[in-house]
């Protein structure tokens, strides 16, 4: 059990990436708070959890209000007494080319996966402090180190999040708080799914191993990030992109 009895908080766990990373760490010993704006996703999540033995609790978080950002940090310090991971999760897209991009398309990614994240760090950051030890894993994404047409307001959040990781992992790294980033590329998602078979094919044509990620693969690499096998690593951002970005 590589996180026996530790405590993790995931936010955007209701599905996809998120709901993955809740369930790896849960199968390593994990006791999980599982985060969404979507609830009902979020407590059948943690009622899955919940079935394999571990200890789970759902609570539906708008990530992009700093003051229900802290209220989520304060449940799970309420409900378990500490918390050693944040994962990072939560995230939106707003697809549209830039001329074409009005501003609440802009505002609502960048509130949602960049300030978000400030958000939930922030909130964290002194019990962790005071425990003197933490592990943040911030989902980037390669966009957001390579780009994509009809993306910048998403490529923009993620490369913030790359930025964010790196200066708060110098900032916390003598308190023992680790700081890493996981940078997917193109994983099989109900997001990914909603994208047009033309997005897909360009996408595959610039992968090596010539298909998707699954969301399992992205949450292995974030086993090892909250693991104690990462003991002397911090300020970095993984690439499981199957060799899309080198």
């Amino acid at each position: 059990m590589m996180l026996k009895d530790k405590i993790a908080l995931v936010t955007g766990a209701a599905r996809g990436i998120g709901e993955s990373i809740a369930k790896r760490f849960a199968d390593q010993g994990c006791h999980i708070v599982v985060s969404d704006i979507d609830l009902q996703g979020a407590q059948q999540v943690a009622d899955d959890i919940e079935s394999s033995g571990r200890s789970a609790r759902a609570i539906k978080s708008d990530v992009s209000n700093a003051k229900e950002a802290e209220d989520l940090v304060k449940f799970t310090l309420e409900q378990f007494g500490r918390i050693d991971i944040l994962v990072n999760n939560a995230g939106i897209t707003r697809d549209n080319l830039l001329m074409r991009m009005n501003e609440q398309e802009w505002d609502s990614v960048i509130a949602v996966n960049l300030k978000g994240t400030y958000n939930c760090i922030k909130a964290v950051t002194r019990p962790m402090m005071k425990q003197r030890g933490g592990r943040i894993i911030n989902l980037a994404s390669v966009v957001g180190v390579m780009g994509n047409a009809g993306q910048a307001n998403y490529a923009a959040s993620k490369a913030g999040i790359i930025g964010l990781t790196k200066s708060v992992a110098k900032e916390l790294a003598q308190r023992n708080i680790l700081v890493n980033a996981i940078a997917p590329g193109y994983i099989e998602t109900e997001m990914t799914k909603k994208l047009p078979a033309t997005a897909h094919e360009s996408f595959m044509s610039i992968i090596p191993m010539k298909r998707a990620g699954t969301p399992t693969e992205v949450a292995n690499i974030c086993l090892f990030l909250a693991s104690d096998l990462a003991n002397y690593t911090t300020g970095q951002v993984i690439h499981v992109d199957g060799g899309m970005v080198m």
